[in-house]
């Protein structure tokens, strides 16, 4: 079994930095796939950036050259850097790891951006 504890969030004014990071524990497969979504009150979950296990990433456009993801696979460990924020980036962020054909979620950890 799989588990995910993100921790990070809070309150932020735009323009500012947040870092987001989730832990993993459990049976971690070295070919595991680690992404971070987020999702805004009345809109859909969104998948924010994605990291495979050779270490490619890739990220929404809304977020391309803001935001950094990155991994510490000895730590099991996955990180958002997210700079210059905007408060259309407030939502609950969440981390997902894909591995074996099962998909596991964190519970998720709130971001706010307001001045």
């Amino acid at each position: 079994q799989v588990q995910l504890v993100e921790s990070g969030g809070g309150l932020v004014q735009p323009g500012g930095s947040l870092r987001l990071s989730c832990a993993a524990s459990g049976s971690i497969f070295s070919s595991a796939i680690m992404a971070w979504h987020r999702q805004a009150p009345g809109k859909q979950r969104e998948l924010v950036a994605i990291i495979r296990d050779g270490g490619s990433t890739s990220y929404a456009d809304s977020v391309k050259g803001r935001f950094t993801i990155s991994r510490d696979s000895a730590k099991n460990t996955v990180t958002l850097q997210m700079n210059s924020l905007k408060p259309e980036d407030t939502a609950v962020y969440y981390c997902r790891l894909s591995q074996a054909y099962m998909d596991y979620w964190g519970k998720g950890t709130l971001v706010t951006v307001s001045p």
